[in-house]
């Protein structure tokens, strides 16, 4: 995991999973990192092997994560083969998602690796999120149905890295600076 930090980010803090949620209609979990740390909501996630999901909540000293599969979050990625652009959105299983906009003729084949877009700026260009597994396309409708697994492990994780880009840094010490002049 550390072996990529290089090329993602320029500050990464690993983190531990400490618990995770139960519902079966949500996909979130809760790490040991929270405002001492400088997590902030919305922060990226990365596990092993991919994407895994950002912050959606901030504590002290821990945070609560949503994954990329539950259900309510969705990442724009790129089709890695053509630079084909979508978003991939969660469904709630660990081992799912699905790309709703893409046409049905929009160049997509089965084991087309899914990279991070880079747009939005919250997750860092072509990092891995998933590999497309099932794609039909029915006459007469307007969007194939593809389905992709994503790259991380999200139910096996342990750890994830929380990744800070040059603009997330500069913007905290610009924020600091102004706290401290209002003090």
């Amino acid at each position: 995991m550390l072996d990529s930090s290089p090329r993602v980010a320029d500050r990464i803090l690993v983190a531990e999973i400490l618990a995770v949620d139960l519902d079966p209609y949500r996909q979130r979990f809760s790490i040991n990192r929270g405002l001492g740390d400088g997590v902030y909501v919305g922060q990226a996630l990365l596990g092993a092997n991919g994407i895994a999901g950002q912050i959606a909540g901030v504590d002290t000293f821990t945070s609560e994560a949503i994954l990329i599969s539950d259900a309510d979050h969705a990442v724009p990625v790129s089709v890695n083969r053509n630079g084909l652009r979508t978003i991939a959105v969660g469904t709630g299983d660990s081992r799912r998602l699905i790309l709703p906009y893409l046409t049905n003729s929009a160049d997509i084949e089965t084991g087309d690796l899914l990279v991070s877009s880079g747009l939005g700026g919250v997750f860092p260009s072509g990092y891995p999120v998933g590999q497309v597994v099932e794609v039909r396309r029915q006459p007469g409708q307007l969007f194939a149905e593809v389905v992709a697994e994503p790259a991380a492990e999200l139910d096996r994780d342990r750890e994830v890295l929380l990744v800070w880009t040059a603009e997330d840094i500069k913007q905290s010490a610009e924020t600091t600076v102004l706290t401290e002049v209002e003090q």
